[in-house]
């Protein structure tokens, strides 16, 4: 099938699809007699699977990890299951610096004032050198 089909069947953009090729993430499409790259359903489902992990949250290098595991029917399942728990405490660290942000921007909307006049305490805070500051 042509690379839009593929496409469409993978969830995948055919920009996304060329960046993975090149990068070596998938293995180079065949070229049919026109020129027109041609995927085997194979090729598809490694899209698909692709297009499933990052939508995921996983890393383009985490994504290959888990292409070799997926094309390894060898595996262990404890390998997978230690990466997906890797990418849990990842996003645990995130969410904990996420919910840090946002206390630190409910702290700024608290202090302004928030009418019409000129003086604001964000961008006060913003603006003021001595926060955050190295030593």
């Amino acid at each position: 099938m042509k690379i839009g089909e593929a496409a469409t069947r993978s969830g995948l953009s055919v920009k996304t699809i060329r960046y993975y090729e090149s990068i070596g993430l998938i293995s180079p499409s065949e070229r049919a007699d026109n020129g027109y790259r041609e995927y085997s359903p194979i090729q598809v489902d490694t899209l698909h699977f692709l297009q499933r992990a990052r939508a995921t949250g996983f890393s383009v290098e985490e994504c290959r990890q888990l292409l070799d595991l997926y094309r390894n029917e060898g595996r262990h399942s404890a390998h997978v299951k230690n990466l997906v728990l890797e990418k849990v405490a990842q996003l645990d660290q995130q969410l904990q610096e996420l919910q840090a942000m946002r206390g630190t921007l409910m702290d700024m909307a608290d202090r302004c004032a928030g009418n019409e006049g000129p003086s604001c305490a964000i961008i006060d805070q913003l603006a003021d050198s001595s926060e955050g500051a190295a030593p």
